[in-house]
């Protein structure tokens, strides 16, 4: 579930093992390159933390973060 703070939308996935996160990083950066929409990221081992933010609207929260979290959750893991 994505939860709000310090201005950004955050959400932790976990994964079976590397493999399936950066499978999962791979079809989320295909989505976020098609909206022009690129997340912070981070990912070790099984895990990928994802935060949402748009710097040009004063890294806040908008509708874009939103429309690519719902996309995101979307995605078959």
């Amino acid at each position: 579930m994505w939860t709000e703070k310090n201005n950004q939308l955050v959400r932790n996935f976990e994964f079976k093992d590397f493999v399936q996160a950066f499978s999962f990083m791979t079809k989320v950066a295909m989505v976020a390159e098609k909206m022009n929409h690129h997340p912070e990221w981070t990912n070790v081992y099984n895990k990928v933390e994802i935060r949402l933010s748009t710097h040009d609207a004063g890294n806040t929260v908008t509708d874009k973060d939103r429309e690519l979290a719902s996309k995101i959750d979307g995605l078959p893991e």
